[in-house]
């Protein structure tokens, strides 16, 4: 089969998109189950709550103030979305995950999977499974840009870019950062930090807040590509889970060079097999863990 460099170097970026949606996921998780210990199976339902959280702020905010004229913009949807979803998950935390912390972990993941088919449900119960479309993308990134090889969205480009900034920018503060090496000593043994004086249940509830708001980050960075649904969250959050394990759970940079290495390879398998698209990652999940079963990046324990 016979195919033009333009043609592989189109799906590579198309599969570029993918993986930074993929790499800012797969992070949130990693974030929250290196630091907590928590397999957060509600990590989708937050993402679909935070696409939902700026469509309604453009469509409904303005009627609701009597303003009917008035939208958020989706400037402001970046911000607002990650704190009202942070903010539920720092409830999430103080009322039900922090009883779970020294027990198996199938205890979070029940929880975590409940609490995203309750949010699910809600969501299905008003808005129905079918996709509702966000017009609140900015002028300035719509249209195209040339890349000579393709006309590639504007919209998509500034996905990649901003997904990526956000992704390093987290690893930077995690692996570089005094608070990145407060968090790890406290969730490897916090009563010795806490004898610093250092507030490390306060730490562990805003890595959780932290975590689910880059969810929500995602799902408004999502919201003009796909429609918003409740089910957008449950149709990838399975995919997510498998890089999360191919990069080693709870590794920073694994699940980031994992998103975007499996992102690029599903974009490319469009092109050459098309009906393995949606299987490859999964055949690659199971061929990591037969040859390194803690996962590219991880850890033996």
């Amino acid at each position: 089969m016979h195919l033009s460099y333009q043609v592989v170097l189109a799906q590579l970026m198309l599969g570029l998109n993918i993986g930074a949606f993929y790499a800012i996921l797969s992070l949130g998780l990693a974030v929250i189950f290196g630091l907590l210990n928590i397999i957060n199976f509600a990590h989708g339902a937050l993402y679909m709550l935070g696409a939902f959280v700026a469509l309604l702020g453009y469509n409904e905010l303005g009627p609701l103030l009597g303003m009917p004229d008035f939208h958020m913009n989706y400037w402001t949807a970046l911000l607002v979305a990650p704190l009202v979803v942070g903010f539920l998950g720092v409830l999430i935390e103080k009322t039900m995950l922090r009883r779970l912390y020294k027990v198996d972990h199938l205890y979070g993941l029940l929880l975590t999977f409940g609490l995203a088919l309750i949010l699910q449900g809600v969501f299905t119960n008003y808005f129905n499974v079918s996709g509702i479309s966000y017009n609140g993308k900015p002028e300035i990134l719509r249209g195209a840009v040339n890349l000579k090889f393709m006309m590639f969205p504007t919209y998509r480009l500034w996905s990649i870019a901003i997904s990526l900034a956000v992704c390093f920018a987290t690893w930077f503060v995690i692996e570089r950062t005094k608070l990145g090496s407060y968090l790890r000593a406290g969730t490897e043994n916090p009563s010795l930090v806490q004898a610093f004086g250092i507030n490390v249940p306060l730490m562990i509830t805003l890595t959780y807040g932290f975590g689910v708001g880059m969810a929500a980050f995602a799902g408004v960075v999502a919201a003009p590509i796909y429609s918003v649904s409740p089910i957008m969250g449950s149709e990838l959050i399975i995919t997510v889970f498998a890089v999360v394990v191919i990069g080693g759970m709870g590794s920073i940079m694994g699940s980031i060079c994992t998103g975007l290495s499996l992102g690029m390879l599903e974009g490319l398998t469009k092109v050459i097999y098309p009906p393995a698209a949606n299987t490859v990652i999964f055949f690659m999940m199971i061929l990591v863990l037969l040859v390194k079963p803690e996962g590219l990046f991880g850890k033996e324990q």
